[in-house]
């Protein structure tokens, strides 16, 4: 019964449900990243190359090994090394969309913060803190010209 209990809070809290929604938005930003890379970034990129497709580059190790019958006796060994470009090329794309999300969710974030901000309506809390601080300032201030 505890660890029904347990999973119960664990749902009601939220926990749950921020994970399944990042994980959903993760993989639908996926999606998005590969079509992405694959026909946005990559036609440019190959036209550049002549039409290269990276995704035919490999390294052949050891060519295929065909039977007296014309079937494949031995499979093709080889490095896709294009392939590899292709996924780094989608992990800096993904790394760099996801800096440029987060520096703009800090911005906002960092503007709602400032008390002194009156575009943005601040969190009472933000707000309570500021309104401390000032006071402690001030209380500084007079003591400190009372020592004087």
């Amino acid at each position: 019964m505890k660890f029904l209990k347990e999973f119960k809070e664990f749902a009601v809290k939220g926990n749950m449900m921020d994970m399944a929604i990042g994980i959903i938005i993760g993989a639908s930003f996926n999606k998005v990243i590969d079509v992405l890379v694959k026909k946005i970034f990559m036609p440019p990129l190959s036209l550049l190359t002549d039409g290269l497709n990276f995704q035919d580059k490999i390294y052949v190790l050891r060519d295929a090994v065909l039977a007296a019958d014309g079937t494949i006796s031995s499979q093709e060994v080889s490095i896709a090394y294009g392939a590899f470009f292709e996924a780094f090329l989608d992990f800096i794309i993904v790394g760099f969309t996801v800096f440029l999300v987060v520096k703009a969710m800090n911005r906002l974030r960092n503007k709602s913060h400032d008390a002194k901000n009156k575009t943005v309506t601040t969190p009472k809390d933000i707000e309570l803190l500021s309104s401390l601080t000032e006071l402690m300032e001030e209380q500084n201030a007079l003591l400190r010209k009372k020592n004087n």
